[in-house]
């Protein structure tokens, strides 16, 4: 059930509306904001949902990626789901509990239930329906992109973890600091029969990863393995590109499938620290000399549409 409030028109792009709400399922409930483009659209529109990472809001996360930017140019709607202080008092997803880690359980059915919602509600192409954040959010993101194959096309991961590494906040705190997982994710977690009968197609959900080499908060270590999860059993080769965009390097790897497909993505950021690369200054974490992560998020999830996107 949604409850609506009104529009504030100033935290939108170029004085767009973005819509503050809530989201009441069953006990449990979750704020949120959503940014609609102007126009009234006859064709149904794209979906991202972003998640912030600790200590962001909505607001400050859509300023500093610049995301609702790039929504007003390409016709996108952008979901901004805000974690609770009672659920994290750092305003973090609890990515590192157990409870947090699997399908139909604890914040990722909460969000996958507003995503499904606001599908209800607005005009979204289903086939086109994708999840990114940074850090916690990040890592919340790669968990709702392998426990939903089937609602979310394609993950963006900025400054993330993998999925399923540990199960408590010692264990995250270790990992961030190390990169090295302190338990193996059980094999097939979060593999139901529900998954099964929506056709779920083979293999993980195509990825793209973004990582500083000078992440002080969580290991580049992280970012490799985010990718190496979602090239995991996929056939195809490696292909390795060095460039530079702003003032900062970059290595991009990107996995290519038989088909000629890119399946996945790790931009490395040569000297990026725990920011959104290409971010705006105006937000809190962000890396305003790297290359733009969200145009090429973008980029990669208009590649890859839901039923046609694996390899």
């Amino acid at each position: 059930m949604l409850i609506d409030l009104p529009l504030d028109t100033q935290s939108g792009t170029l004085a767009d509306p973005f819509l503050r709400s809530t989201s009441v399922q069953g006990r449990a409930s979750i704020d949120y904001q959503l940014y609609v483009p102007p126009g009234d659209s006859d064709e149904p529109r794209p979906l991202l949902v972003m998640l912030h990472g600790c200590g962001q809001t909505p607001d400050d996360f859509a300023v500093g990626t610049r995301m609702n930017e790039m929504a007003h140019r390409n016709g996108w709607l952008v979901l901004y789901p805000a974690q609770s202080t009672q659920a994290n008092p750092q305003g973090c997803w609890n990515w590192f509990k157990s409870n947090h880690q699997e399908r139909g359980r604890g914040e990722p059915a909460l969000i996958a239930g507003l995503t499904r919602e606001i599908m209800a509600t607005h005009r979204v192409d289903a086939s086109r329906v994708y999840i990114a954040g940074l850090s916690a959010g990040g890592a919340m993101a790669v968990i709702l992109g392998r426990a939903y194959p089937e609602l979310f096309a394609a993950v963006g991961v900025h400054s993330g973890l993998p999925h399923g590494a540990v199960d408590d906040a010692n264990g995250a705190m270790a990992m961030m600091r190390s990169g090295q997982p302190t338990r193996l994710p059980a094999d097939g977690a979060t593999t139901d029969a529900s998954i099964e009968a929506t056709g779920k197609a083979d293999g993980p959900t195509p990825t793209i990863v973004f990582h500083g080499t000078r992440d002080m908060t969580v290991h580049p270590l992280n970012g490799e393995q985010v990718y190496a999860d979602a090239t995991s059993g996929v056939a195809g080769v490696q292909r390795i590109e060095n460039g530079r965009e702003g003032t900062r390097a970059y290595t991009r790897r990107t996995h290519v499938t038989p088909k000629g497909r890119v399946h996945a993505e790790l931009w490395l950021i040569e000297g990026g620290g725990h920011g959104w690369s290409g971010g705006d200054q105006s937000g809190s974490y962000t890396d305003w000399l790297g290359p733009d992560a969200s145009d090429q998020m973008l980029c990669f999830f208009m590649a890859h549409p839901l039923g046609d996107n694996r390899a």
